[in-house]
């Protein structure tokens, strides 16, 4: 599964210039100084669970990257430290040589950032031209074609920087979990839905994306023995079921295969070391389980970490994944689809499914319920992310979309009315294609950090239709 810690690799740079006497232009002093200022304070301020560092302190001449042979010394480190992306700082002016060198034999995400040149002599002299260099160092990595993110002019120590810091964070862990997933494909797609239908090969030679398939007889058979070899877990997600949602009269009998299933489930993405699952659903499992429909228990396994997207949607699935790794895998995607205008408020629309939310995303002060297996709940107001990626003749794109959670009137399944600043444009642009119903949302706005992952993978177009 998915590994939510990101290693970044800073690299303090100088340009590469003869040294001068303190109060001077491009001192080597005044740059020694910011490359370890700057270094210890993000390290020190930074560093987490999630988040950790390494640094080019020992190389070079005082620990500043200046020349090839300093650039070579970083590039042989960070390879032994597997980072998972870099962060270039600007000391004095940079040297662009290096930056890119680092930057192409590594291959990870970069981000660009020259601390403001806030300090002037009384003489008029500054010891620093930090923005300046950041111009010749974009400039390399455009002819070399390396996708780079930017963080702008800021104090290390303000709030710019640390929003632009946590970020680029989120992009390199997208990045770094996109490119090779493993998806699980259960059954095949439903026979009328030929809206989800999808390219593996494609998906495996632009992506790197392996589909591991898993037919129903293998389902069928998992399910058989799941009673004996996961008893305990069983019991635990009967309990679950049982302590959040209230129960129409038809679903007490199911409560065990559902249960069942959910374990069956868990085992599989373990098994098959599986990062997010495309599933047929509605149409296979009742028939070969008598009657199981497998919505709310897609919304348990979510819970704990399992993502599950609906009715064989695999670009679906793969942008569910993308906005659970935006998250660090803290939040929830959700699978609701464009149903609905709102009867009264023309911007807002209603994102439904027949019920694989999980519960601790439901509004508080409201029931949570299971009519014949499937929940019925009511998202968490707030502002929501909205995405799809899609596919039309070997093009591949991901539209990011946000919108508000508003009032609207109350429905079965699991859903949120969301209203969006002109729903008549983004109606249009989704018929327009190559986009169908289906979208995934996720707590919070996200939709920078998708426009930025898309420039490490050339092969997935952001969709800029519908922005201002």
């Amino acid at each position: 599964m998915f590994d939510y810690t990101v290693k970044i690799g800073l690299v303090a740079m100088r340009r590469n210039t003869t040294d001068r006497p303190r109060g001077t232009f491009l001192n080597w002093y005044s740059a020694e100084q910011r490359g370890k200022r700057f270094t210890e304070y993000i390290e020190e301020h930074f560093t987490d669970e999630q988040v950790s560092f390494a640094d080019n302190k020992g190389i070079g001449i005082h620990d500043l990257v200046f020349d090839d042979a300093s650039a070579a010394q970083v590039i042989e480190r960070f390879r032994q430290e597997q980072v998972d992306a870099v962060m270039i700082i600007n000391c004095n002016f940079g040297n662009e040589e290096a930056a890119a060198d680092i930057a192409k034999a590594l291959g990870k995400p970069v981000l660009l950032w020259a601390p403001l040149d806030d300090e002037y002599y009384v003489d008029g002299m500054r010891p620093t031209d930090s923005q300046c260099g950041l111009f010749g160092i974009s400039r390399q990595m455009q002819r070399y074609h390396i996708p780079f993110s930017h963080l702008p002019c800021c104090r290390v120590e303000s709030e710019e920087f640390k929003q632009g810091f946590d970020s680029f964070v989120r992009v390199a862990c997208m990045v770094k979990n996109f490119s090779g997933m493993r998806i699980g494909q259960v059954g095949a797609r439903p026979a009328p839905f030929f809206s989800v239908i999808w390219n593996e090969g494609e998906l495996m030679e632009k992506f790197g994306i392996r589909i591991v398939p898993i037919n129903f007889a293998v389902i069928q058979e998992r399910m058989k023995t799941a009673p004996t070899l996961y008893a305990e877990e069983i019991a635990e997600y009967e309990q679950y079921f049982l302590t959040n949602y209230v129960l129409d009269d038809l679903t007490p009998a199911y409560i065990k295969p559902m249960a069942t299933m959910t374990a069956m489930y868990k085992h599989l993405f373990e098994e098959f070391k599986l990062d997010v699952i495309s599933a047929e659903c509605w149409t296979a499992t009742p028939i070969m389980f008598d009657g199981l429909a497998p919505c709310a228990l897609y919304g348990l396994l979510n819970e704990m970490g399992y993502m599950v997207a609906c009715e064989s949607d695999m670009h679906c699935a793969m942008t569910m994944a993308l906005l659970k790794c935006a998250t660090l895998g803290k939040g929830k995607p959700l699978f609701g689809e464009f149903t609905v205008r709102h009867p009264e408020n023309r911007n807002a629309e209603l994102l439904w499914h027949c019920g694989p939310f999980p519960v601790s995303e439901k509004a508080p002060g409201t029931e949570a319920r299971l009519v014949n297996q499937r929940a019925w709940l009511r998202a968490k107001d707030g502002t929501y992310t909205v995405a799809r990626i899609d596919q039309e003749s070997g093009e591949y794109m991901l539209l990011p979309l946000l919108c508000r959670t508003t009032d609207g009137p109350q429905t079965h399944g699991t859903y949120l009315w969301g209203e969006f600043d002109d729903l008549q444009a983004v109606e249009d642009r989704l018929m327009e294609g190559p986009y169908i119903h289906h979208f995934c949302e996720i707590q919070g706005d996200y939709t920078k950090e998708l426009r930025e992952f898309c420039k490490y993978f050339p092969n997935l177009k952001i969709d800029t239709t519908l922005q201002k």
